[in-house]
């Protein structure tokens, strides 16, 4: 004997009120990070760093903008730094870099050997450095003062070695 359709009793799902908490809190705290990254974002102006160029890592140093390392001058004010990290001798090329005050600066970095990291203290610049690809950044650095760069990302034993100094005068 089979029962009308009307009469079958539906499936349930039971879900205990406490993990059902859970779940609405975790939901709601992955909805709150997903807006503070965005927010934090916008207003803090971070920017991803881009690939902006692959450079054949053996001819690196003797060819192109890379041969000779430093800071060019587009426009008053305006900057481009192209730094070298080097694993071999654990450095950057240059190890010192002067701009001043209120003026913007794109870092063009890349190696020839290993992979690095550049981050620039009190700043948000920080980027990965690969070996033929060609990593940049702008900032504009609107407060004197001494902005030293460091690697993040260990290279080898001379990994401690890897920093340099960007003078911003007034």
């Amino acid at each position: 004997m089979t029962t009308p359709p009307s009469q079958t009793p539906e499936p349930s799902v039971h879900i205990d009120p406490y993990e059902r908490g859970w779940i609405i809190a975790a939901i709601v705290m992955l909805v709150v990070f997903a807006l503070a990254v965005a927010v934090a974002s916008y207003s803090l102006g971070i920017q991803l760093p881009s690939p902006e160029a692959r450079v054949d890592p053996n001819t690196i140093s003797s060819t192109g903008p890379f041969a000779n390392p430093g800071l060019r001058e587009l426009a008053p004010g305006r900057y481009e730094a192209y730094i070298l990290a080097i694993g071999q001798g654990w450095y950057f090329n240059p190890r010192e870099i002067t701009v001043p005050a209120g003026s913007e600066v794109t870092f063009y970095i890349t190696s020839p050997d290993v992979q690095h990291g550049f981050k620039l203290e009190g700043t948000n610049v920080n980027m990965m450095i690969v070996p033929g690809q060609v990593s940049s950044l702008t900032r504009r650095f609107d407060e004197p003062g001494e902005y030293n760069w460091v690697c993040h990302e260990y290279c080898g034993t001379g990994h401690a070695a890897m920093y340099g100094t960007l003078i911003v005068t007034p």
